[in-house]
């Protein structure tokens, strides 16, 4: 298999000729690692169910467990769901572009995960795309999560077809995940925001 691709890009300004070769790899079926504010992800189509099978594949993840939505725009949420929850427009008002993941019902599809990172290059990278894209953590199921490059091609042995670096990620840890659904919150996992600031949101 050929190595990945690496492409060193800057935070402060992001390098377009770079992020559009990403969401080029990306459309055309590939798998691409990306930063985010939290740890490095690593991103494929998600109308594509080829990239995706092959995304469960690399990490070693099961098929029936869901990944999350990454969007470019707040905005882009209303594209998936008939109606944000008051309480999951309190959280976006407050914490996106930000780690924290939004779990909201789609209607017939169930539940999907949101998310809409604070970090320059997976902006940038994500509107590049074009396309609803998911993004786990760039490293095999059960192990760390990456939070810089050399981590990503250590945990993944260049199964992927592309690497945006910005060097060190600057949390360290992954979103905190919670659920909206029928007006009720429910945090599902703790990350780099504090259950305790998630409940004085929706309180305010």
């Amino acid at each position: 298999m050929t190595a990945p691709r690496v492409l060193i890009v800057s935070s402060g300004a992001p390098d377009t000729s770079a992020i559009e070769q990403a969401a080029s790899a990306l459309r055309a079926g590939g798998l691409v690692a990306f930063p985010t504010e939290t740890v490095y992800g690593l991103a494929a189509d998600a109308g594509n169910p080829q990239a995706i099978e092959r995304l469960n594949r690399v990490k070693g993840r099961a098929p029936e467990k869901p990944y999350s939505i990454h969007l470019g725009e707040a905005g882009q949420v209303r594209r998936f769901v008939r109606e944000v929850p008051s309480i999951a427009q309190r959280l976006i008002d407050q914490f996106w572009p930000g780690p924290l993941t939004i779990v909201m019902s789609t209607g017939a599809a169930g539940t999907v995960g949101f998310r809409l990172p604070n970090h320059p290059v997976a902006l940038a990278f994500l509107r590049a795309c074009a396309c609803p894209v998911v993004a786990p953590s760039a490293n095999r199921s059960g192990f760390p999560p990456p939070t810089d490059a050399q981590e990503v091609l250590a945990a993944l042995d260049g199964q992927f077809e592309c690497l945006l670096d910005a060097g060190p990620t600057p949390l360290g840890r992954e979103s905190t995940v919670v659920s909206v659904v029928n007006d009720q919150l429910e945090i599902l996992r703790e990350g780099a925001i504090p259950a305790e600031a998630v409940q004085a949101a929706i309180k305010g």
